[in-house]
C-alpha cells in the first residue's frame, strides 16, 4: 500500500533514477552514433535551454524528456543504423546486469533504490521496443528498426 512514508522514495524515483535511466539510455544511441562517426546532439529535459557543453544541452524540465538527433554517419550500413536505435535499450539493458550483478557480489546491498532503478529500466526498454509512432517524425526505436528493415530509411527518426 503506498503511504506517505513512500513519498521520498517516489521523489528520488522521478526526480534522480527516471532522468539518470534516461540518461543511460540515450548514452546508448549516442555511443553507436560516434562509433559509426557521425554527429550527435544530445538533449535531457524539456523547455527552455540552462547551458550546454559540445553537443550536450540541459533543459529546465531535466526530468521530463531527452532525445538525440544524429547527422550522416561515416559508416552508413543498415547494421550501424540498426546498432544505433538498439543502443539505448541495449545500455538499459546491462546496467540492469550490473546492477543486479553488484547486488549479488554483496557490493550493493538490495534496497528500494535499486529495485526502482531495475523497474523502471525494464519500463524504458519496453516502451522503446513497443512499436509505435509518437508523433509523424518521432517514431520509437522498435519503429524506427521496422522502418529501416521494411523500407530502408536510415535517416535520423528525428528529422
Amino acid at each position: 500500500m503506498f503511504t506517505l512514508s513512500d513519498i521520498p522514495i517516489l521523489l528520488v524515483s522521478l526526480f534522480i533514477l527516471l532522468p539518470l535511466i534516461t540518461i543511460i539510455h540515450q548514452a546508448g544511441h549516442v555511443f553507436f552514433v560516434w562509433l559509426f562517426g557521425g554527429k550527435v546532439t544530445f538533449v535531457i529535459g524539456a523547455g527552455k535551454k540552462i547551458f550546454s557543453f559540445g553537443s550536450i544541452e540541459i533543459r529546465r524540465i531535466y526530468f521530463w524528456h531527452s532525445f538525440f538527433q544524429f547527422e550522416e554517419l561515416k559508416h552508413d550500413t543498415t547494421f550501424s543504423h540498426l546498432l544505433v536505435f538498439i543502443g539505448g535499450s541495449l545500455f538499459n539493458f546491462i546496467s540492469i546486469l550490473i546492477v543486479n550483478g553488484l547486488i549479488l557480489m554483496d557490493i550493493l546491498a538490495p534496497h528500494i533504490f535499486f529495485y526502482n532503478f531495475v523497474y523502471f529500466s525494464i519500463y524504458y526498454i519496453f516502451f522503446a521496443l513497443f512499436p509505435a509512432r509518437y508523433s509523424e517524425d518521432h517514431p520509437s526505436d522498435m519503429m524506427a528498426i521496422y522502418d529501416l528493415m521494411k523500407y530502408g530509411k536510415r535517416c535520423d527518426p528525428l528529422d
